[in-house]
């Protein structure tokens, strides 16, 4: 990794330096240092490239796609990176289209207006017995891609299509806004465009149709913050939306029409099939994450800054999520865990289950709780470092309903109350009294009724998220035998000193900085 500092590049006209391989990058950003250097996140490194300050220049013309519609010339934006071709998307693609990446020579900014799908909604089955359409459209992104959303704009892709935005951990693709590329957002922005929408037929529960059963084809319902809403739900728990991977998104949430908000990623009833692995939301002015039924397998989650819960879950989602790092702006945010909601659909089947290993979650509101389990939900955690930084002492662990704390019962797809391995606080008040009788005692019982969890902790951590010698001291749980999506990392939390899997695809701000990456999430990466 090499280090160079801003000031001295900003005060020549020009630094020229050779030897850069065709994979360098230079991230200008708007202050503070540059960290150049290879992939992180289990891929492969890269050679760490020789830095240099480079700007683009915008294309002459928008690229050809395969879709006929092309892509509309919205003319140039300019900010402290550069200048950019605005291409915008059309509102639909009809045709599988790649959005090809650009060099720094010929850049371009693929531009969301509006609600851009991917296909037309397939229905709840992928034959032909719902009377839709099930022409499967692939929308492919290519490493190092900058798409900017508009306001209440989103990409979202409708069941029984794809989206293949497989980035790299040195190209990582960036979903952002136009503020964020004329320099105009500080560390506190958000937003500013809506987010990214991956509808599936994996099963769900809460159905439109108050005939529907649960868990079946007939179960759908509709994508919350959303003026046209598409649909999600199915039959398929093996369904695929794609490949959501080395991604970031920015600066996303904004307050749509009808008053609601989108999160960074949402998700509906996707299947299996889908892969998940290094996102990174950051400063959505609603949830970092939502996950709506289906099934969702994530390894590589990093949620910065969100203004409501950090990862939130529903109606009967099976979820899975390894090396987790969620943080709140200061003052800022609702819970880092809302898992499913109380009414008086409870015991609808799926029944959410949700698993996560090594995670680390840094509580900095001062708000009724840092995680809150209800709803009758399924959940475990392990491998988990819970630190509340707030102010007036945040209660760390709240457990709603007692259908969430009863015993397991097969018949309603319940394998009993939440489950705690391995998981360490360092908060002032470590429990608090749930609703409908569930105590702070009962929480307690249930947490200690676990293997080496404890309330004692005391964090070292360092850079916000690594561990340090109080964290390298906890006893680690293995969950490869609750789940074989699982690693058996052998450590608690997110990471431990050295490691270097949340390098290269996330970006830096003042509330945590993982270094050797695409710079400030305030500027923009410039690939040669």
């Amino acid at each position: 990794m090499k280090t160079l500092n801003r000031t001295l590049i900003m005060g020549a006209s020009l630094i020229a330096l050779a030897g850069c391989g065709a994979d360098e990058i230079a991230s200008p950003g708007t202050g503070g240092n540059i960290i150049i250097g290879g992939g992180g996140g289990g891929g492969t490194p890269t050679p760490t490239p020789t830095p240099t300050e480079t700007t683009t220049t915008a294309a002459a013309d928008c690229p050809f796609i395969a879709d006929p519609q092309g892509l509309t010339d919205r003319s140039t934006i300019s900010g402290p990176t550069g200048s950019y071709r605005l291409c915008q998307l059309p509102a639909r693609f009809n045709r599988s289209t790649t959005l090809p990446f650009t060099p720094s020579d010929a850049a371009v900014i693929y531009l969301i207006d509006g609600q851009v799908d991917v296909g037309t909604d397939g229905g709840p089955t992928a034959d032909n017995s719902d009377g839709l359409d099930d022409t499967n459209i692939v929308l492919t992104i290519e490493p190092g891609v900058i798409l900017a959303g508009l306001d209440a704009s989103y990409l979202n892709v409708n069941r029984g299509n794809q989206i293949i935005a497989d980035g790299t951990t040195d190209r990582p693709i960036i979903f952002t806004s136009q503020q964020n590329i004329r320099g105009e957002n500080t560390d506190s922005s958000s937003g500013d465009w809506g987010g990214l929408i991956l509808n599936g037929r994996a099963p769900i529960t809460d159905c439109l149709s108050n005939t529907a059963t649960p868990g079946t084809a007939d179960c759908e319902r509709e994508v919350e913050g959303t003026t046209t809403p598409p649909r999600y739900g199915g039959n398929d728990a093996s369904d695929s939306s794609g490949i959501v991977r080395n991604v970031q998104l920015r600066f996303s949430g904004t307050v749509l029409a009808n008053g609601d908000e989108l999160q960074a990623l949402t998700t509906g009833g996707v299947g299996s099939g889908t892969t998940f692995e290094n996102i990174q939301s950051f400063n959505s002015a609603d949830d970092g994450v939502e996950f709506f039924g289906g099934v969702v397998n994530m390894k590589g989650l990093v949620v910065v800054g969100a203004e409501d819960d950090s990862i939130d879950t529903d109606t009967g989602v099976k979820a899975t999520l390894q090396y987790v790092v969620a943080v709140q702006r200061s003052d800022v945010g609702d819970t880092i865990i809302e898992a499913d909601s109380n009414n008086a659909l409870v015991d609808d089947t799926p029944r959410q289950n949700t698993l996560i290993s090594n995670a680390t979650f840094i509580q900095r509101k001062n708000d009724d709780q840092v995680i809150r389990i209800r709803g009758g939900t399924d959940y475990s955690l392990f491998n988990t470092i819970i630190f509340d930084n707030s102010s007036n002492g945040t209660p760390c662990l709240r457990i709603d309903l007692p259908e969430t704390v009863r015993a397991a019962n097969a018949g309603l797809d319940d394998v009993g109350p939440p489950r705690f391995e391995s998981v360490a606080m360092d908060c002032a008040t470590p429990f608090r009294d749930g609703s409908s009788g569930v105590t702070a005692a009962d929480t307690q019982a249930i947490f200690e009724s676990g293997s080496n969890n404890t309330t004692a902790l005391t964090n070292t951590l360092t850079m916000t998220y690594i561990n340090g010698s109080n964290e390298d001291a906890l006893m680690a749980f293995d969950p490869t035998g609750i789940s074989s999506f699982f690693d058996n990392a052998g450590y608690v939390g997110a990471a431990q000193s050295g490691d270097t899997r949340f390098e290269g695809w996330t970006c830096d701000s003042a509330t945590i900085a993982f270094g050797n990456n695409t710079g400030d999430c305030t500027s923009l990466p410039v690939y040669q």
